[in-house]
């Protein structure tokens, strides 16, 4: 059998409140739950409840005071010296990595962005007005893209960024408009879990899949307040070690989970705030062979080491 390859698919979805993620139907993040876990995140005290600040501690592993990003309007960060894991990735691992999204400042130049400063490739659509249904379309372009190169592509981590259901909740509320938005985005992250297990390569590669929300909402839609509805994001988290939520989990760990994932050390001089919180073939922990929610693999063994 050949070399086991990890590779990791972050997939973050705008704006999703945690009581609205749990009662409607969302099969695909059921299935990755019920391979890994479903665990709350807050939002810490110092980081408004905004898209970009949010987004930026959760790809630099990071919090506000280091990375800079104190609003939507990036101007003043410091992502050239705490960059996104895409980019840290691809510059001093040489790691291949994808992003794919369709928010301006995190792809161009405007704003102060971009958050991802060099991936190894991109896919950048943006929606054709500020609206849900050009979100919604915006959001199926991207996924698009996205199931093309993670079927074909040996990337070792991607990042598809889904921003329709907090474009909903702005417009229309937390109400049924957005609960449709939000079961269309997990329909989403089904069809990026289907091209991973339609690669060729599927028997030699462990995938981690972490799916994650930057912040909630008000019920009249909108955040940028400190209500539990607006701090409270989660994570949805699933592959080698993965077995059961760790308590608490925070933004800042999720990149330190991606490059632990991937064999990388997260050495001091890194300078991350962020603790993974499973790893490789770590005495103890049960390791799910095969990709996430995937009806063909194997069951979870036991490494002992």
């Amino acid at each position: 059998m050949p070399d086991t390859v990890h590779r990791v698919l972050v997939v973050g979805i705008d704006g999703v409140r945690l009581d609205t993620l749990r009662r409607v139907h969302t099969p695909h993040l059921d299935v990755l739950t019920a391979d890994g876990f479903l665990a709350p995140i807050e939002v810490d005290d110092r980081t408004p409840t905004m898209s970009g600040p949010c987004w930026a501690t959760i790809v630099t592993g990071v919090g506000v005071e280091k990375h800079g990003v104190w609003s939507n309007d990036f101007t003043g960060h410091r992502l050239d010296v705490f960059p996104d894991f895409a980019t840290r990735l691809a510059r001093q691992n040489g790691r291949r990595t994808f992003v794919a999204a369709g928010w301006q400042p995190l792809m161009q130049v405007r704003d102060g962005g971009p958050l991802f400063r060099a991936p190894s490739r991109t896919a950048y659509v943006a929606p054709a007005e500020d609206t849900p249904e050009a979100w919604e379309s915006c959001d199926e372009q991207i996924t698009e893209e996205a199931v093309r190169v993670l079927a074909a592509d040996d990337m070792d981590a991607s990042f598809v960024y889904l921003g329709a259901p907090d474009e909903t909740a702005h417009f229309r509320g937390c109400g049924e408009a957005y609960e449709a938005a939000v079961e269309r985005a997990d329909a989403r992250v089904g069809r990026l879990l289907d091209a991973v297990r339609s690669r060729p390569a599927r028997d030699s590669e462990r995938w981690t899949v972490l799916v994650v929300t930057d912040h909630g909402h008000v019920d009249t839609g909108g955040h940028g307040g400190r209500s539990p509805q607006e701090r409270t994001a989660w994570l949805v988290a699933a592959g080698p070690g993965l077995c059961s939520a760790p308590q608490p989990i925070r933004h800042v760990d999720i990149a330190a989970q991606v490059f632990v994932s991937l064999g990388c050390e997260t050495d001091s001089h890194w300078t991350l705030d962020g603790r993974p919180f499973a790893g490789i073939g770590t005495a103890g922990l049960r390791v799910s062979e095969g990709i996430p929610g995937d009806p063909h693999a194997q069951p979870p063994v036991a490494i002992v080491g």
